[in-house]
Parts: structure tokens; sequence; C-alpha cells
């Protein structure tokens, strides 16, 4: 098995839509915090008050933008898993099935005991893009498992 037998899939749409309303909602706290001053309604906002609304601003930005982070990477030796929050691989000894059930928002890894792992990079809203991630992924599984048949 060669490197370009390897598969790396992100996420497309979700990318599209998380990048303008990181930028929006940064924008958006920026303008707030600058435009805050003495209202006739007694509120006191100080220049501290302005910076915590851009820096407010900021983290929204950031933790939409976590959305963007799922990844996933497999070759011959297993496969790692990122999404929102951690990364984990796991060998191919250890998957017994990659799949996307019916009416889920995602693939997943099917582990022994029940278990699964979500794959939240191919994701059933990338239509094809997920698709043809699944055949890929599923191909490189199949040759990691019968190296002989390739």
């Amino acid at each position: 098995m060669s490197a370009h037998d390897d598969v790396e899939v992100r996420p497309r749409k979700v990318r599209k839509v998380v990048i303008p309303v990181a930028i929006v909602l940064v924008v958006v706290f920026a303008l707030a915090g600058t435009l805050l001053r003495n209202t006739p309604t007694g509120a006191f906002f100080r220049v501290s008050d302005q910076i915590s609304m851009g820096v407010l601003g900021l983290l929204l930005a950031c933790g939409v933008l976590l959305l963007a982070r799922p990844r996933l990477r497999a070759d011959a030796d297993g496969i790692e898993v990122r999404n929102i929050i951690g990364t984990h691989r796991y060998p191919w000894s250890l998957v017994e099935a990659v799949s996307f059930p019916d009416g889920a928002p995602w693939a997943r890894l099917e582990l022994p005991e029940d278990e699964y792992v979500p794959i939240m990079a191919i994701q059933a809203t990338d239509g094809d893009h997920a698709v043809l991630a699944m055949r890929r992924l599923r191909e490189v599984r199949r040759h990691a498992e019968h190296p002989e048949n390739s």
C-alpha cells in the first residue's frame, strides 16, 4: 500500500458556514464594544467593558470555529479521528466496522462491545463528498486487512 492510498477528510459545508459566522461575531462584538457609552438610563460603561465586549466576540468566534476542527486520517496502520475536542487513533484490528446509519448526521466507527466513535469529519450535509470519503475509507480498511489483495 502506498501513501496515495491514505485518506484525509474534513467537512466542507460546515467550514463554509462557520468561518463567515466567526468573522461576523468578531465584527459585531467589536462594534458593540466601540459604541458602548454612558446611557441616559444610568448605565456607566468603562474602557474595560468595551474591551471585554471585543474579547467576548473573539471567544465566541473561537467556539464557533471548533465546529470546523473535525478531521479524519486513515492509513494502513489505523484511523485517526479528530472531532471538536480530542484526537484518538484506533488500529484497524480494533475497528469492527465503519458505518453511516440512516438519518445520522455523521459517520461512525463501530468498536467492540457495542461502542462507537462519531466521525464528525464525514457529515451527511456534504452529500457526494461524504459518499466518496466513506468509499475511500472502506477501501483503505479493506487493503489494511487484506494486503495480499492489493
